[in-house]
């Protein structure tokens, strides 16, 4: 695909104007990928070059009196719209379009029992539902996007309904046949649940870990006999600690009186 042709559907698929630095940072790897076949490597100021030269070549050839449409620069981007000279025409195709058609969401599930069940009566519709459909089926009515299919030969003789033309139209459906099937959306929601179940499965076995190494080391026995001091033990060890400064020479105690002292008052 040439680099006017990227650019062109690029333009073409915006809302707001894209900007020169947007359009650059989308084409820039396919256009130094094409210099490198050609001549070799290029730099970033040769990539905008050429991109800012095929938008120039590209709003030229759209400025021609054979389109009607052409692209602008607006707001420091670059935008396509409909020429000026046309707009007579587009304001009154702009009028024939339809409104979109807002639905609640009981209506659309009225709507799809109807298109997977017609032609069905409206109270095997509340009976699937589980709620009286009568009032939703007037909205449908008049919305026409479904329609009387006759009466179904039970007693009392109920209406059926079935989807009309205006439905696939606005769905967007050759028939009734390209709605997904019951197996394709039992597909989707056991796909849905395993997405929903995977993040609660990690969460437990984080937590089943942690509590597994919390038990180890709570079962982890302790040698008392290691730590555990007899009255002997003491008295042995007192014996030693007044030996021990028995032995020292005033000099030895001045110096430690010293050392603590310097060191108390260096941490104060």
């Amino acid at each position: 695909m040439s680099l006017k042709a990227k650019l062109e559907a690029i333009v073409y698929a915006t809302e707001a104007p894209v900007t020169l630095d947007q359009i650059v940072q989308l084409v820039k790897d396919s256009v130094v990928a094409e210099a490198m076949q050609e001549n070799g490597p290029i730099d970033d100021a040769e990539v905008r070059s050429r991109v800012r030269a095929a938008l120039e070549e590209l709003v030229a050839d759209f400025s021609g009196a054979d389109h009607g449409v052409e692209i602008r620069q607006v707001a420091g981007g670059y935008r396509m719209s409909t020429k000026p000279e046309q707009h007579d025409m587009v304001r009154a195709f702009a009028k024939s379009l339809k409104p979109p058609i807002r639905l609640s969401l009981p209506a659309l599930e009225t709507l799809a029992v109807i298109a997977y069940k017609q032609p069905v009566t409206v109270p095997e519709i509340s009976e699937i539902r589980g709620v009286d459909s009568g009032g939703v089926i007037a909205t449908l009515l008049d919305r026409k996007l479904i329609t009387t299919a006759g009466r179904k030969a039970v007693i009392g003789r109920p209406i059926l309904y079935k989807t009309t033309k205006e439905f696939l139209l606005r769905f967007g459906l050759k028939d009734v046949h390209e709605l997904p099937s019951m197996e394709e959306f039992e597909k989707l929601v056991a796909a849905q649940f395993q997405s929903d179940l995977l993040p609660a499965e990690t969460i437990e076995a984080a937590e089943t870990t942690d509590a597994a190494g919390t038990t180890e080391a709570a079962d982890t026995p302790v040698d008392e006999a290691a730590t555990e001091t007899t009255p002997g033990d003491a008295n042995e060890q007192a014996e030693d600690i007044a030996a021990n400064a028995g032995d020292q020479t005033p000099e030895e105690e001045s110096a430690e009186a010293v050392t603590i002292h310097d060191g108390e008052r260096q941490a104060s």
